[in-house]
């Protein structure tokens, strides 16, 4: 009887852990993801998002935007410049903040007006607002899409540059996904 015991309470006991995983893993929220229908992470970038096309942002999604987030920041640059054998500069080709918690996405294209209400828009390395497509003068460069859950709304920082923004940032992140994509100039 008391080997039948034993035997039980060893069984028991090796499924208590599967059972506990289980568990856990069914309470884990899912990672806030961010994706494109025009590429694919560590992908190539279509040539219509880039200056040798319509400079054109593409289309991005994202999901599993955390339940305390205020709103959510895109920035997006390329650590690659201006030679990824040799990289000089981060180079920004896009800051969009205060983009709504509830947004699921931007359309391709999208333009300053056609942004979700209350989105403002940061000073790009291109010396403006608004998305700069990829133009690398030599090499393959990576692109960068982050995108930021923040707690806060931020406020009105009158078109700030990226190190502006990410200082406004600071403490207020409360998840990050981000997509990469890659791009090469016809020829380069």
């Amino acid at each position: 009887m008391l080997r039948s015991l034993f035997g039980v309470a060893a069984r028991l006991l090796l499924l208590l852990p599967a059972a506990g995983l289980a568990q856990s893993q069914g309470d884990a929220a899912m990672a806030m993801t961010l994706n494109s229908p025009a590429f694919k992470h560590d992908g190539d970038m279509p040539t219509s998002t880039t200056c040798e096309g319509k400079d054109s942002s593409p289309a991005l999604s994202w999901s599993n935007v955390p339940a305390g987030a205020k709103s959510l920041v895109l920035i997006v640059d390329d650590p690659d410049a201006p030679d990824p054998k040799a990289p000089k500069m981060t180079w920004v080709h896009w800051l969009l903040y205060n983009l709504p918690p509830t947004t699921q996405g931007l359309p391709e294209g999208v333009k300053a007006d056609q942004l979700p209400a209350g989105t403002l828009e940061g000073i790009t390395d291109f010396k403006r607002p608004g998305y700069g497509g990829p133009c690398p003068p030599i090499g393959k460069h990576r692109y960068f899409f982050k995108l930021y859950a923040l707690d806060i709304m931020l406020p009105d920082l009158q078109s700030p540059r990226k190190p502006d923004l990410e200082k406004a940032m600071q403490g207020h992140i409360l998840e990050k996904a981000e997509l990469r994509g890659l791009y090469q100039k016809k020829g380069k």
